[in-house]
Parts: C-alpha cells; sequence; structure tokens
C-alpha cells in the first residue's frame, strides 16, 4: 500500500513543462474541465474534453497505465448510479426484465451521460494528483483564497494518509505472518469475511488512537485553529497563462460550434 503511494508521489516529480507548470494554474484548468463537463449534455463534448486530457497525459510523460488504473479504482464509486438509471428513470421501454424491471431509453442515454462525465471529472482530478505533489495543491489552494481550514484539513490528510498505510501493511504483515489469506478458498466464506470485518475494526481503532496522539502533540506545540499551513508560490509565468488561455479557448471553440450546431 505504501508502495503505491510512493509511487503516486515519484510521479509528480517527473520531468516535463506540464509538471512546472504553477500549481495555482493546474487547479484552474481542472475547475475548468470539471465545471464545462458537469454544464455540457453533448456527449461529443465530453469525448473531446477526454481528448484533451490525454494530449495533456502523453506531454506529461506520465505512466498510462498507471493514469488508468486509478481512474478504474475509483470509477465504481460513481459509477454505479450511472448503472441503475436504465432501470429507474421513466421513459420509452425498451426491455422488460423478471420482477417488474424495465430498461427504459431514456434511462439509458442519461447513464451514459452520466459516467461520460464521471470518466471525465476523474480524469481531470487523476492528472491533477499525477502532476502536481499534494503539498504543492494545498498551497496552491491557499493562494487562490481558499478558506484557511479548508488547506489545514487538507494537509493534515496528506501527511496523515502515509501513517494510515504504514498500519495498514502493519496489519497486512501480522495476519500473513499467521498464514492468513482472503483468497484462501481452503477457508469458510464467512470465517473470511468475519476476518477482514475484524481488520477493517482494528484500522478504525488504531487510526483513532493515533489521530489523539497527533492531536496531543500539536496541543503540546501550540497548535490554534488559527494555524495557517502555507507556502509561497513563485510567479506565475508567460506559458501558464498561455496553458490557461489555449484551455479556454478550446472550451470557448467546442460551446460555439455546439451552439452552432457543427455536430
Amino acid at each position: 500500500m505504501n508502495t503505491s503511494l510512493n509511487n503516486m508521489e515519484q510521479e509528480t516529480w517527473k520531468n516535463s513543462f506540464i509538471h512546472n507548470l504553477d500549481g495555482r494554474v493546474k487547479l484552474i484548468l481542472t475547475f475548468m474541465i470539471v465545471f464545462y463537463s458537469v454544464y455540457t449534455t453533448d456527449l461529443k463534448v465530453l469525448f473531446l474534453l477526454e481528448v484533451y486530457l490525454i494530449i495533456i497525459l502523453v506531454l506529461s510523460k506520465v505512466s498510462i497505465s498507471y493514469f488508468v488504473k486509478r481512474v478504474l479504482i475509483i470509477l465504481p464509486f460513481g459509477g454505479l448510479i450511472a448503472i441503475f438509471q436504465p432501470f429507474i428513470k421513466e421513459g420509452l421501454v425498451l426491455y422488460t426484465l423478471p420482477f417488474g424491471l424495465t430498461i427504459s431509453y431514456e434511462g439509458v442515454l442519461f447513464g451514459i451521460l452520466l459516467l461520460s462525465r464521471l470518466v471525465v471529472c476523474l480524469s481531470a482530478i487523476v492528472l491533477l494528483s499525477s502532476i502536481t505533489p499534494l503539498n504543492s495543491i494545498v498551497n496552491s489552494m491557499r493562494k487562490l483564497g481558499f478558506p484557511k481550514e479548508m488547506a489545514m484539513i487538507l494537509s493534515m490528510t496528506i501527511r496523515y494518509l502515509f501513517v494510515f498505510f504504514d498500519e495498514l501493511e502493519n496489519i497486512f504483515k501480522a495476519q500473513k505472518s499467521r498464514c492468513f489469506s482472503v483468497w484462501n478458498r481452503k477457508t469458510s466464506y464467512s470465517w473470511r469475511l468475519k476476518q477482514i470485518a475484524y481488520t477493517i475494526m482494528m484500522l478504525f481503532l488504531k487510526s483513532f488512537e493515533k489521530g489523539e496522539t497527533v492531536y496531543y502533540s500539536m496541543l503540546s506545540r501550540v497548535y490554534t485553529g488559527e494555524a495557517i499551513s502555507y507556502k509561497e508560490e513563485p510567479s506565475i509565468m508567460k506559458i501558464d497563462y498561455g496553458i490557461i488561455a489555449i484551455t479556454f479557448f478550446i472550451i470557448f471553440s467546442i460551446e460555439i460550434i455546439r451552439l452552432t450546431g457543427f455536430f
């Protein structure tokens, strides 16, 4: 687990002009793409936005397999909502299934639209986290005027994330030393489920204890809610403004073409 986090950080330190863009610029670009993908209802527009993100991905030299795996890992959490749309949205019935379930034409279209939006948004967010160090994201948020409480919470989450996975890795090592494997079919399915439940409970308890320890350590160092995690960002360069202008021009052009009915 910890290895995957280290790999994620290694990707953010690669050398490319995309990586070298100002963190505030990369945040703005991500927000622009996410907002427009949520606004539009045209699948062709979403396809073009995804193509644009893939072009940025190639220019950034980030591993494509690494990028795809991260998107696929997160996709099921929101993809289930899109999958259920054909069964719950009213409209022209395409198929009738047992137990009174029906698949509607409008539901299929809406499900595809939601899934397409989700893919574009996840691609933008995963790309941002792949080309920007986590601390740089926090500092950029603060520089752009985000509430300091939000920046502080995100900063603490980032720092604690590695500790969390260390604890989880220790639990896995302890289970492995006792010859436990969740994929071992020689043991009963119910017993394996119990062990997974125990693991989740133990992780929760360890996280709670670690959180209390960290909190008391912060208090001993005179922490207050007014504390600010902030690091000065360098001045935005001409290339940063150029990338913002190019992205805005692409989105504006796509919208104009869509409104004029060229596609």
